[in-house]
């Protein structure tokens, strides 16, 4: 078996983490020109859903096995599948570490320790830091990092990027 086959074949498709905040509820945009969405309040909080995530994930679970990396943790399954109109559940991580300020590094033990060293992964994020490019780095298994901007959160340049990038595994 070459090395191309082993990542392949350890599972059928990559790992995506996809990360809420910042991704699909977005947030810090003009407030005069708001991006097209829906309000949703989760857990009492209010959050904005961009238009579009729904069918934009959709299209990413044919290549990949979605994963919430999220603090949401258990609460994405609660609320998103019903919020955005997905089936669900997803799988998804639980951390033992909760958010700083500065970056996306509390989530780093947790998600080296669901995908391995071998297995491919991506991880789309609006909040990276050193640390998560050392890791991704560090990797013996494919390894992409996909940043987003809060306010806009995933697009369709994403997405191509995503699943081009899975097509060339």
């Amino acid at each position: 078996m070459t090395l191309d086959e082993d990542f392949t074949n350890e599972r059928e498709h990559p790992i995506l983490l996809v990360d809420i905040d910042g991704v699909i509820s977005i947030f810090g945009w003009d407030q005069t020109a708001r991006p097209p969405g829906v309000f949703a309040t989760v857990d009492g909080i209010i959050h904005y859903l961009a238009e579009g995530a729904a069918d934009r994930l959709a299209r990413l679970a044919a290549r990949f096995e979605l994963v919430w990396c999220s603090g949401w943790e258990e609460r994405a399954n609660e609320h998103l599948p019903h919020l955005l109109g997905l089936p669900g559940p997803l799988p998804y991580l639980c951390f033992d570490e909760r958010p700083r300020d500065g970056g996306a590094h509390w989530k780093l033990g947790t998600i080296a320790e669901h995908a391995g060293e071998r297995r491919a992964v991506a991880w789309i994020d609006d909040n990276f830091d050193e640390g998560c490019h050392e890791w991704a780095r560090r990797r013996s298994g494919p390894t992409l990092l996909v940043r987003t901007e809060p306010a806009v959160g995933l697009t369709d340049a994403h997405v191509d990027e995503l699943l081009a990038w899975a097509r060339a595994l």
